[in-house]
């Protein structure tokens, strides 16, 4: 097997009602419906450990490409196949680039932002909630980028946009869940979003998936961005 369970690697299993699971890695106590196979379950604080890094990394590139970003995170050691850091992630890269392309904000602000809310979107939400929480990045992204509130007009249309328009992709895609494919598809939606209603300008690059092994449920030539089937820059 590849990578499934952090403890062992053994497949995970996902159920269909809570149960109360204690972490092996902390000891803390919670109710969740993910474990492996042979009962190891590690909690979303402990499976995103180390992921403060991505804020040194944004605080420092100069890079207006999201997806560049992305896989300088995707490469941390901290970083793994699939698992909730790509909530946080997406939108740490994309208001990086927005930055850096131009866009009016207090980056380590947003970014620290970023983080609380990217960190409160469980793993599993994209079976469990119907919404990948790569896809709702985005909209956090926007949200924080237009410091968007529940009572503001434009900005809360907009944001709740790009979530629709970042989670519309990622469904038509298909499954099962790949948090890389996922991840992709979520930040270009937001870049041609961005440029469309903001008239800010991210870059893009291609696309190509060098990560296919490390998936067991690799949809292979299906992916969009297998390595032969590149998505096109813009």
């Amino acid at each position: 097997m590849k990578e499934e369970c952090l403890i062992c690697k053994a497949p995970l299993e996902y159920l269909q009602a809570d149960e109360e699971m204690e972490c092996v890695l902390c000891r803390k106590k919670q109710y969740s419906k993910t474990r492996c196979v042979n009962g190891h379950f590690v909690c979303d604080d402990c499976h995103t450990s180390g992921m403060d890094s991505i804020l040194t990394i944004c605080l420092h590139s100069k890079s207006d490409n999201p997806i560049e970003l992305l896989e300088e995170m995707m490469n941390l050691p901290s970083c793994h196949m699939h698992g909730p850091e790509h909530h946080t992630m997406v939108g740490s890269a994309l208001l990086t680039a927005y930055k850096n392309a131009g866009g009016e904000l207090d980056l380590e602000s947003a970014l620290r932002e970023m983080q609380k809310r990217g960190k409160q979107v469980p793993g599993g939400a994209c079976g469990f909630w119907g919404a990948c929480g790569a896809g709702i990045s985005t909209g956090m992204f926007l949200s924080i980028a237009l410091k968007a509130t529940p009572l503001s007009k434009e900005a809360w249309g907009l944001s709740n946009q790009m979530t629709a328009r970042a989670l519309d992709a990622i469904g038509k895609n298909g499954g099962p869940r790949c948090c890389k494919r996922d991840s992709y598809l979520a930040i270009t939606e937001a870049v041609k979003f961005t440029r469309e209603k903001l008239h800010i300008h991210m870059k893009l690059k291609d696309v190509a998936c060098t990560r296919a092994g490390l998936n067991n449920q690799c949809r292979q030539e299906a992916c969009p961005f297998h390595q032969d089937c590149t998505a096109s820059s813009i």
